[in-house]
């Protein structure tokens, strides 16, 4: 048997040792899924700093090592700790620039910069201490992007000459400009590249593009996206030069964590072999919120961060423009403040008929996708993407805006219902077409199934991801 393929994978969080967002989602579930592909020989190893927010109880910890990095003209003390989750390798890395942080993501922009430049130096350090070596190095987004520029700095050094390194790109505007001090004092000079502005060559991001062998966007239409202006943040140009080296990959999501035959935060469980289940839950939802119950009447929903660019003003708008037809819905989220005002505002306009529900509630979520009939999504742009796929597998239909990766995973009129231009009144015309054909039973149900049977599995993705890692060392 050929050895190992040896992947160095990097991520400000990874459930379940920490979540935040998405990427906690995507590097709590890619790397074990990697590992798990028996035929592809894959050593995959996990790397995290060792936030405060990370409890320590129930982990069997050891410390594998510790050394020192220098910043400035000032040695900082960096240990490293390592525990094994479900047969993943997982490394933590403490030191002052992590421990003086309280959160993840730091209010502080200059800490958070601190932090992460020298989380990304350490886990280099720490290999190379460990004796192990990497065929490549995956880092995610700005917060590891150093540990990218830094391999292609040291290639003349016997330890990193010819280690590849892939870096993924979850969202393209956050460049991480609050890091531009600490690369400089960890040693990290400005990248000189032609086809950038001159802000860019300072930033962590923008050198971990110049500097990764491949570059993937977290879907196919958004690695095509940030090759434009209107996406591209001024790096467009110097990615269309990359365009040979920039690939996109859909996220998945767990099938084991959503499942609708197995959730028990349901009121009633479903399949999509018998959706019956799924009236039980919608029933519940409707009395719960004081919501109008109507047979004939689709349940809309949105779970979202209310942001600006999850379109939340433009659902919100959309409504409005459709109250001649019978439907509910219920929104919940929390996040702006000026957007939550506004969906309170369209919940004492139309008082049960519209339920806005301003918090956080992951369980709450769970039964909204298990007993909505459609979920809004009109983000004004959208990497990728995760609750159209798990409304999919929970049998909503997704009513979305035609860009990143919900492009690539709803089909319209097939498994979703699509609309191109991020307006309230083009929504609305989409809306109109999807409640008219839930007026078709039979037709809404083979609709529903056909978006149940869809494969967003992470062991999907994990084979392109495998075979990229396969062509990268050949």
């Amino acid at each position: 048997m050929s050895k190992p393929l040896k992947i160095l994978f990097l991520a400000s969080e990874a459930d379940p040792f920490v979540k935040v967002g998405g990427l906690g989602d995507v590097a709590g579930s890619l790397p074990y899924a990697l590992r798990g592909l028996r035929s592809e020989n894959l050593d995959v190893r996990l790397v995290l700093p060792f936030h405060s927010t990370i409890r320590a109880e129930g982990l069997t910890l050891t410390r594998e090592t510790v050394f020192t990095l220098r910043r400035n003209n000032v040695d900082v003390p960096a240990q490293v700790f390592r525990a094994d989750i479900k047969g993943l390798p997982a490394y933590l890395i403490s030191g002052a620039p992590v421990t003086g942080s309280l959160k993840v993501y730091d209010p502080n922009p200059n800490a958070d910069g601190e932090k992460y430049t020298f989380f990304s130096m350490a886990a280099l350090e720490m290999v190379r201490r460990l004796d192990w070596r990497p065929d490549i190095v995956h880092a995610n987004d700005w917060h590891t992007a150093p540990a990218i520029y830094q391999v292609r700095r040291q290639q003349d050094d016997p330890f990193w000459a010819g280690v590849k390194t892939v870096f993924s790109v979850h969202n393209l505007g956050y460049m991480g400009a609050e890091a531009e001090n600490a690369l400089l004092a960890y040693g990290l000079p400005p990248v000189a590249e032609p086809f950038y502005p001159e802000w860019a060559c300072r930033q962590p991001l923008p050198q971990a593009l110049w500097a990764a062998d491949e570059i993937v966007a977290v879907s196919p239409s958004y690695a095509q996206e940030i090759q434009t202006p209107e996406y591209g943040y001024g790096l467009e140009t110097f990615l269309q030069t990359r365009r040979a080296t920039v690939t996109g990959i859909v996220n998945g999501i767990d099938y084991s964590l959503w499942d609708p035959f197995t959730d028990n935060d349901l009121e009633a469980r479903f399949s999509a072999d018998d959706l019956s289940g799924r009236a039980v839950n919608k029933a519940a939802i409707q009395a719960q919120f004081g919501l109008t119950m109507h047979p004939q009447a689709p349940l809309l929903a949105m779970v979202t961060r209310m942001d600006y660019q999850k379109g939340v003003d433009i659902a919100l708008g959309a409504l409005r423009r459709i109250t001649d037809l019978p439907w509910t819905a219920i929104l919940l989220g929390t996040g702006n403040a000026e957007l939550e005002a506004q969906a309170r505002s369209l919940e004492a306009d139309f008082p049960n008929r519209i339920a806005s529900v301003i918090r956080f509630d992951a369980k709450l979520s769970r039964r909204i996708y298990g007993s909505a009939d459609m979920l809004l999504m009109p983000s004004r742009y959208e990497p990728c993407g995760l609750a159209q796929m798990i409304g999919m597998r929970y049998g909503a239909i997704p009513v979305a805006r035609a860009t990143g990766g919900l492009r690539d995973t709803i089909a319209d009129g097939r498994t979703g219902f699509l609309f191109a231009d991020s307006s309230s009144n083009v929504m609305a015309a989409t809306l109109r077409r999807a409640i008219e054909t839930y007026a078709h039973a039979a037709k809404w149900q083979t609709m529903q199934q056909t978006a149940m049977f869809e494969d967003f599995s992470w062991e999907k993705s994990a084979f392109q991801y495998a075979d990229m890692y396969h062509q990268l060392v050949k």
